[in-house]
């Protein structure tokens, strides 16, 4: 059940890139970052008042749920919405999804969760087969390489730091309710910014970027961080995290389907690569038997 739930979500955010670039034209990045915050944090504050979830407690649990929306929303949603401004969509797609292979230094040093030679060998791949498909984006990366590069990373280390802290309070705390807290938490900072260093007037209500913003809060975020935080309740960090390779391969067969995009050789060779990554991280290694 849990690889059904994967598979969705790496869907909903592959879906998100086209429509970060459709709402763009609508509003500044940190406007349209700080909306997207803030409508999906609300909607499953809605999902939870409904199912009568309680709220946390205990400092603790509030300080790992501020961690997590510093960490997945407010540098996740800064990253990944500045970096369209700076670099090729090709590059951005390697970068982060590097972020499985910081989980995965970051679950063994912290979690204690240990990747045999399969999963190690499976990182690897995956990462190859990244760089395979977005190697025409390589090839042109231009001027902005470096702010690019830094806003991808900004993201990459905020998505990990995140994870580790979901996986910390899996089963502690209802998922409906924790993605709702650090949504709206995590929104406080990218409201601040946009106050501070945009125009407000400069949205657009058009029916395109209504359309996207909607779409983004309801499905890209809300429905998809709750089953994300779903999956990390049962299985562990490093297995789930690889499935984060099939975005950039999802999102290379929508711009096939509904944008035209050439897919080449090396594109395709990339996809049998990450698919191989993911099967091979998900290898359960049987331990070894007893001497009787």
């Amino acid at each position: 059940m849990w690889v059904v739930q994967a598979l969705l979500v790496m869907f909903l955010w592959a879906a998100c890139f086209p429509l970060i670039a459709l709402g763009m034209k609508g509003a500044p990045p940190l406007h349209f970052a700080a909306m997207r915050a803030l409508l999906s944090g609300l909607a499953l504050l809605l999902v939870a008042v409904a199912l009568r979830q309680p709220l946390p407690r205990d400092t603790k649990t509030w300080l790992q749920l501020g961690g997590i929306g510093l960490g997945a929303t407010t540098l996740a949603f800064i990253g990944m919405f500045h970096a369209s401004e700076f670099i090729s969509p090709g590059l951005a797609t390697v970068i982060s999804n590097t972020q499985p292979l910081l989980a995965g230094v970051v679950g063994f040093l912290i979690l204690n969760e240990r990747l045999g030679k399969f999963g190690i060998a499976g990182l690897i791949l995956g990462f190859t087969g990244i760089v395979f498909i977005a190697w025409p984006g390589i090839s042109v990366a231009g001027m902005n390489f470096v702010t690019g590069l830094a806003y991808l990373l900004l993201a990459a280390i905020g998505i990990t730091i995140s994870n580790v802290l979901i996986r910390q309070i899996a089963g502690t705390i209802d998922a409906v309710v924790a993605m709702a807290i650090q949504l709206l938490i995590g929104a406080v900072p990218l409201v601040v910014a946009a106050v501070l260093m945009e125009n407000t007037r400069d949205i657009a209500w058009t029916g395109a970027f209504t359309t996207s913003l909607l779409s983004l809060s309801l499905a890209g975020t809300a429905l998809a961080y709750w089953l994300w935080c779903k999956v990390l309740e049962t299985v562990e960090l490093n297995r789930t995290n690889v499935f984060t390779y099939l975005v950039p391969v999802l999102g290379l067969m929508m711009g096939a389907l509904f944008y035209d995009e050439w897919i080449g050789i090396t594109t395709i060779l990339g996809v049998l690569l990450t698919l191989a990554a993911i099967s091979l991280v998900n290898v359960k290694t049987s331990p070894p038997e007893r001497s009787p």
